[in-house]
């Protein structure tokens, strides 16, 4: 018997094994390497079209590939408060300055939340004389909430 979480191992053992690129991944799936790395890492559910290309990829077993396509527990990785430093400091950033965002996007479209749903990202490298930046842009729908 196999988990979603023992297939997400799997994938992070060969990636790391064959030295593969997330970027790659995604580009032979066709979708966003961020998109991608979510669901390679369990947090999306592949189309049994876009399994069966990770599981090539990542040498999975026809059950390994099913595992892939099944709605996940999403967020089920995250402690309250992360222990490893790079995912701390996107807690901290939320923590921080997560309400100055809530206002100022109620100010900016009302009273309603950014979708993590209709959602996109892009992450780049940004050239910095003074130390390379990282640049993360994040991009949610709006979704007001209705009166009934």
């Amino acid at each position: 018997m196999t988990s979603r979480i023992e297939v997400t191992e799997k994938i992070i053992a060969t990636k790391v094994g064959r030295g593969l690129k997330w970027s790659d991944v995604a580009a032979k799936v066709g979708l966003s390497k961020e998109w991608v790395t979510a669901a390679c890492l369990g947090q999306m559910t592949l189309t049994p079209a876009q399994a069966a290309i990770v599981g090539e990829i990542f040498g999975l077993s026809e059950e390994e590939r099913r595992w892939l396509t099944v709605v996940p527990y999403k967020g089920a990785s995250a402690d309250a408060k992360p222990g490893d430093p790079l995912i701390y400091r996107f807690y901290e950033l939320v923590s921080v300055y997560g309400p100055t965002l809530k206002e100022l996007i109620h100010e900016e479209f009302g009273d309603g939340i950014m979708s993590a749903i209709d959602f996109r990202m892009d992450l780049r490298r940004e050239p910095d004389p003074n130390g390379d930046r990282v640049n993360i842009t994040l991009s949610g729908k709006f979704l007001p909430y209705k009166t009934y």
